[in-house]
């Protein structure tokens, strides 16, 4: 279904897109008297101590220990950059919580993980985020939005009670990066995020491909899709709620293989299974770029 100019702008997508602490160095336990000033040098040498055992642990997983409080890049031990060999891992420590967390950014690894100084392996899994097949916001590790992404999403036109209706969350690890909750039934079958200092998306390892705010819909009455999940939460910001967004965005360009049948369509399978058949009407509200026109083709 073509759209007309006119509403091509209507419709055109809001952007931005052991348990214990290692041992002290004996330089710690001199005798202290009252003229001295060494409990200043016991508070600084137990900082020190918690920095190298944070370091220690970081290393033993094959990350590149870096503390200047930015987040870095580098080559993923696990994927080792995928294909392309491209840094994928992002790492940052916080120290004030004493708290270094990762993640990697190629979609076919998406290894993250978090040690804190003072928590030894045992106790954090040997510090590598386990994926269970089961998504919940516990193992996805999820909290309500903070002031920050509430202000971001303000900046955008998007309220705070859009963002409620439609479950949009934040990493516990990283205030900065939202998680848009992909539910049906009410349960999280899939999460996408989202960094708003980088701009990476990545996607729940185990997740299912299904439209986003499907959920929210009247089978019965006309739907818009569109192509991107702040495009949904605009639509209903507008009024228009009965809106679902694609989950994967855009194609670059129309594929030009010859079209699959159903059963090996596995990357529009989405369609199918959200089960769009009682729609009165469908419109698709994609970009008026060439990926979206591309898209709007192939859907």
């Amino acid at each position: 279904m073509m759209i007309s100019s006119s509403a091509q702008g209507f419709f055109r997508s809001i952007r931005t897109s052991s348990n214990s602490m290692p041992s002290l160095p004996p330089c710690c336990f001199r005798r202290l008297n009252s003229n001295s000033n060494s409990s200043v040098n016991l508070s600084s040498n137990h900082e020190q101590v918690e920095e190298d055992g944070l370091k220690h642990k970081v290393e033993k997983m094959g990350i590149r220990f870096d503390d200047d409080g930015q987040y870095t890049y580098q080559i993923c031990p696990l994927c080792k950059g995928g294909q392309s060999k491209e840094r994928s891992l992002s790492f940052h420590v916080n120290q004030n919580e004493k708290l270094a967390i990762w993640r990697c950014f190629n979609f076919e690894c998406g290894w993250a993980g978090h040690v804190l100084a003072d928590v030894g392996p045992t106790q954090d899994g040997h510090n590598k985020l386990k994926f269970s097949k089961k998504l919940t916001e516990e193992t996805l590790r999820l909290e309500p939005l903070g002031d920050e992404l509430i202000n971001y999403f303000a900046e955008r036109m998007i309220s705070a009670e859009v963002l409620q209706k439609n479950a949009v969350m934040q990493m516990v690890d990283d205030k900065n990066v939202i998680a848009f909750t992909y539910r049906r039934k009410g349960e999280i079958v899939n999460c996408k995020f989202r960094s708003i200092t980088n701009r990476k998306f990545w996607q729940a390892k185990h997740g299912e491909r299904i439209l986003y705010g499907v959920d929210g819909i009247n089978e019965g009455n006309a739907i818009v899709i569109v192509e991107g999940e702040i495009d949904k939460l605009s639509m209903d910001e507008a009024g228009i709620l009965n809106c679902v967004s694609v989950p994967d965005g855009a194609p670059q360009q129309v594929s030009l293989k010859a079209l699959p049948s159903k059963k090996q369509d596995a990357r529009f399978k989405y369609l199918l299974d959200c089960n769009l058949d009682k729609a009165s009407k469908i419109i698709l509200a994609t970009d008026g770029d060439g990926p979206g026109q591309a898209l709007a083709e192939e859907l």
